[in-house]
């Protein structure tokens, strides 16, 4: 489902559905100890939590990299069968260099549909349209490895969405960026209307991108709701190791003091 065919019923779709779902890697303790939850159409949601505590493993879960050892994920009411391509979901790697590999940035980005039976000319127009949306058109016939980070993470984004996944998932999108290609991922990411799950240790980048913030912890979900409440609650931030973010701390003007 493309986000052109969320309307507003389309919104109240569950999109994920995780249930009771556990895993630990051989020879570790466990790393989710029963998660459950629930990603409604069009819902951006920003996934916060210590290192360790399994933001990646759960990402991976959803998209049928890991089995899970118990709980069951579901995506757009069918089960994730492990191991299994799920063109519903899409998922941009942490570092865009794991997910680039073509001679140039048109190839990259036409991949996926080639390889799904578009035609040439089909592959060629959709990449076209999501080389722009992302605004990385004017480097179509570059090569990947001469492009900066913050090209390369808006090229893996453009290669991943071009499939139109119902679901987008993100790994530390902004890590690496300088502050002129955060703040053109940020643009682009309040523009867009896919449902999206976002990790970040960026609190202040999920502010700006993400109403509803879910905190994971000791292997279980510590938190859900609405980003400002949840970052805002300096208590519940500082007993899992956060501070609560700059822009919601009252500060004094200096010039007045």
């Amino acid at each position: 489902m493309s986000a052109e065919q969320l309307s507003g019923g389309d919104r109240m779709i569950t999109h994920v559905r995780v249930n009771g779902l556990r895993f630990s890697y051989p020879g570790q303790e466990s790393v989710l100890e029963g998660v459950d939850l629930e990603v409604l159409g069009g819902e951006k949601i920003g996934l916060i939590g210590p290192n360790g505590s399994g933001k990646t493993t759960l990402f991976m879960l959803l998209a049928g990299v890991l089995t899970p050892d118990a709980g069951s994920v579901d995506i757009l009411g069918s089960s994730v069968t492990p191991g299994r391509f799920n063109p519903d979901l899409g998922f941009v790697f942490q570092n865009p260099d794991d997910q680039l590999f073509c001679p140039t940035v048109m190839e990259d980005v036409e991949f996926g549909l080639l390889n799904r039976g578009f035609s040439a000319g089909e592959s060629r127009s959709m990449a076209e349209t999501y080389l722009g949306r992302t605004g990385m058109l004017h480097l179509s016939q570059r090569p990947p490895h001469d492009l900066s980070g913050g090209e390369k993470r808006m090229v893996s984004i453009a290669g991943v969405m071009i499939m139109e996944p119902a679901v987008v998932i993100l790994d530390e999108p902004e890590s690496s960026l300088d502050g002129r290609s955060r703040r053109m991922l940020i643009e682009f990411l309040k523009r867009t209307d896919e449902t999206m799950m976002i990790a970040s240790h960026d609190l202040e980048f999920l502010l700006e991108v993400c109403g509803r913030t879910v905190m994971l912890d000791g292997g279980t979900i510590s938190a859900d709701g609405p980003s400002r409440e949840i970052m805002g609650d300096r208590e519940l931030m500082e007993a899992h190791g956060f501070e609560k973010p700059h822009s919601l701390v009252p500060h004094a003007d200096p010039h007045h003091q």
